[in-house]
């Protein structure tokens, strides 16, 4: 372990975008576990559209980041040293770790993970956390039934990939929106998604209403803003509209856009439902287990977006989430 660690903390709550100066770039001692704990250095970072929102001091499913303190965020490492019965040198970890090059954990909320099965970042995707938001997600608060057609916004994203994939090996009818001629043939090509809609192209309403003649029965949601709205003019009877996400409204200087037309719930006898990931806590190792079959048998594609660099790239390539730059789960991966 190196004798200095670089952290990236929080300066300043961002207003609107997250500027470079909301961030401060911190060299600190690095620390040697205590009884009862493991240190370790930082392999990849998990980079999430949620991270936005964490920075507000607003209530939410978890508190702020606070001033001054290192920025949250899920990593694997590879331990370094170790008074922890559980945790060995040489061990791969996956825990909330935060964006520094080297931590020091009690091992609550940590989980070791074995590399030669997967690499490390597909523990911070496809089987973490946006795997186990698309898995609940969609066969939970979707209530997903075979043959129904499903919607997902943000579709080339780390959820929005695995959504579509999920709905097709269950087999559904799956339409993916998302931005640019590039991340559209992607899902159709290479994914399997039935279609796709790049709203940045031209009008997503007539696109939508072309694509879903019969309604849609699950829309997935990861923008909120005008992509739910029309959305919601096109549900079938009885349909599930799960929230997951809004990133179109995370940088907002001004309230959050709301649907105004919500009343489609009423006149379909639909759902909206909104939910977060960590109440099923429980029931990851079932969901990991079966993602990694359907990886195995070659249905399910993970697609990842990895970013090589040190810890003060993270400021950097976080805004490539808001920029819609990445493809599938981006992760920064430390030189």
């Amino acid at each position: 372990m190196s004798a200095t660690n670089r952290q990236i903390r929080l300066a300043a709550r961002p207003v609107g975008d997250v500027k470079a100066e909301d961030w401060e770039h911190v060299s600190a001692p690095a620390e040697a576990p205590g009884p009862g704990q493991f240190a370790g250095r930082t392999l990849v970072i998990s980079l999430d559209p949620a991270m936005r929102g964490w920075l507000d001091d607003r209530p939410s499913y978890l508190p702020p980041v606070g001033l001054g303190d290192v920025m949250r965020a899920g990593s694997v490492i590879e331990v370094t040293a170790s008074n922890h019965p559980d945790f060995r040198p040489g061990d791969h970890v996956v825990g909330a770790f935060g964006v520094q090059e080297n931590v020091v954990s009690d091992g609550k909320g940590a989980l070791k993970v074995d590399t030669s099965l997967a690499p490390a970042s597909t523990y911070l995707g496809a089987l973490g956390m946006p795997g186990m938001t698309a898995y609940f997600g969609l066969l939970d608060v979707g209530a997903l039934k075979e043959g129904e057609t499903v919607v997902v916004s943000g579709a080339a994203g780390a959820v929005g990939t695995m959504v579509g994939q999920i709905a097709k090996v269950k087999g559904c009818r799956v339409i993916g929106i998302a931005g640019g001629p590039e991340k559209c043939a992607l899902l159709t090509d290479e994914l399997g998604f039935d279609a796709a809609i790049d709203y940045r192209a031209g009008d997503v309403k007539r696109a939508l209403r072309e694509q879903t003649p019969d309604g849609i029965d699950v829309y997935f949601d990861n923008v909120g803003g005008d992509i739910l709205d029309i959305a919601l003019t096109r549900l079938a009877m009885n349909a599930r509209v799960v929230v997951c996400g809004a990133i179109s409204q995370y940088n907002n200087a001004t309230p959050v856009k709301g649907p105004s037309n919500y009343m489609s719930l009423l006149v379909r006898r639909a759902r909206m439902e909104g939910f977060v990931v960590f109440d099923y806590a429980k029931r990851y190792a079932q969901a990991a287990q079966e993602i990694a079959g359907w990886i195995g048998d070659g249905r399910l594609k993970v697609k990842e977006h990895v970013v090589k660099g040190t810890v003060d790239d993270f400021p950097e390539t976080l805004q490539m989430l808001f920029r819609g730059e990445n493809v599938g789960k981006l992760v920064l991966e430390l030189a």
